[in-house]
């Protein structure tokens, strides 16, 4: 089952209470206070595992919470934090705070990302003493750990995305060129969720190819799947528009499809892209191929997932156009400026709350 999109409640852990104590000993029955801290409780992270490729976990299990931190005790000593709960999801998976609608952030492989903060444990009476106020009763209570609601959703990274109406031929077309086996049926929206497909070729060149459901009028809108799962293309490099030769106009499929993906996004409506005719097999023998206008596109290919024409042409194309949006994605983080020494402290200010202050207590 691929499950794409999960709304859990997270909660971290209390922090432990400071204790109140006071050291006695065989021959200093007021030794002083000694009342240790309370310890930390758990914090809830989301990481970022490559080997997931689906939300499934969270589908059954919605509510996770670390434990509390055991309080302070007598001489000096501070309660047991308590240990931090990790919730794996694939990368790419976009966290987002239900409450607000803030985006909490964006989780990569190997990423790890605070979702809810332990609470601070509370001092005991021994942080209190002075020299004037040497026999303090004083404790705090540990701090409460914050909890929230938050959704995953996933979104699929993948260098060529395949966009295209139902039937149009994406799912024979990844079959045949990847290892990938989606369904394949002579029936609208065979495909029902999102299908990842590595192409190799020689000299051990690869890059990945997703089919999402079919794309019809209004997708934009809440239309047949499209909406759903057109989020899965917006992570990719570069499109492919498929259209079938079996249609009365191809070239009004493609103005459609290239609106429905302009209404949705217009980033994603900006993304290269490439034309692709499939079904060149059904064509009748003798009759014109039909040539779409797409200015611009960086290229227009015919091809038969079925009989195997023109495959070859276009995997090699469509290598050398994911390698060009590659090499232009990687000078666009070049032109990243680092942040001064200033702005630095700026962006850090302890008073803040950032991670980089003493949160100690």
């Amino acid at each position: 089952m691929f499950v794409d999109q999960a709304i859990v409640k997270v909660a971290a852990g209390t922090g432990g209470s400071g204790a109140c104590s006071f050291a006695r000993f065989k021959y200093m029955p007021k030794a002083g206070p000694d009342g240790g801290d309370g310890g930390r409780g758990g914090s809830v992270y989301v990481v970022g595992n490559p080997n997931l490729s689906t939300l499934l976990d969270y589908r059954y299990r919605t509510v996770w919470k670390a434990e509390r931190a055991q309080h302070g005790m007598g001489k000096n000593k501070t309660g047991a934090s308590t240990d931090d709960i990790e919730l794996p999801v694939p990368p790419g998976t976009v966290v987002r705070d239900t409450s607000t609608g803030d985006v909490l952030g964006e989780v990569m492989a190997g990423d790890r990302l605070l979702v809810a903060r332990g609470g601070r444990g509370g001092r005991g009476n021994a942080r209190f003493a002075t020299p004037t106020h040497r026999a303090p009763r004083e404790w705090e209570p540990g701090a409460e750990g914050q909890a929230r609601e938050i959704e995953l959703v996933l979104k699929l990274i993948a260098d060529v995305g395949l966009v295209g109406e139902p039937n149009a031929g994406k799912s024979t077309l990844l079959s045949v060129i990847s290892a990938a086996r989606p369904k394949i049926a002579d029936y609208p929206f065979t495909t029902l969720e999102p299908n990842l497909g590595v192409v190799g070729l020689s000299g051990s060149r690869t890059y990945v190819v997703a089919d999402i459901p079919g794309i019809i009028e209004g997708a934009h809108a809440g239309k047949g799947l499209g909406l759903r799962f057109l989020r899965h293309v917006e992570r990719t490099r570069v499109l492919a528009y498929l259209l079938p030769l079996d249609v009365k106009e191809p070239q009004v499929v493609y103005e459609q499809l290239r609106r429905e993906i302009a209404a949705y996004s217009e980033e994603l409506a900006a993304k290269p892209h490439v034309v692709v005719l499939t079904k060149a097999d059904l064509l009748p023998e003798g009759e014109p191929q039909p040539v779409v206008h797409a200015p611009e596109a960086a290229g227009q290919f015919t091809i038969s997932s079925v009989a195997g024409t023109g495959l070859d042409d276009l995997k090699e194309f469509l290598w050398r156009f994911v390698e060009a949006a590659r090499r232009d994605a990687a000078a666009s983080e070049q032109e990243y400026v680092e942040p001064t020494e200033e702005e630095d402290a700026v962006l850090f200010d302890p008073d803040s709350g950032d991670d980089r202050a003493d949160d100690g207590p």
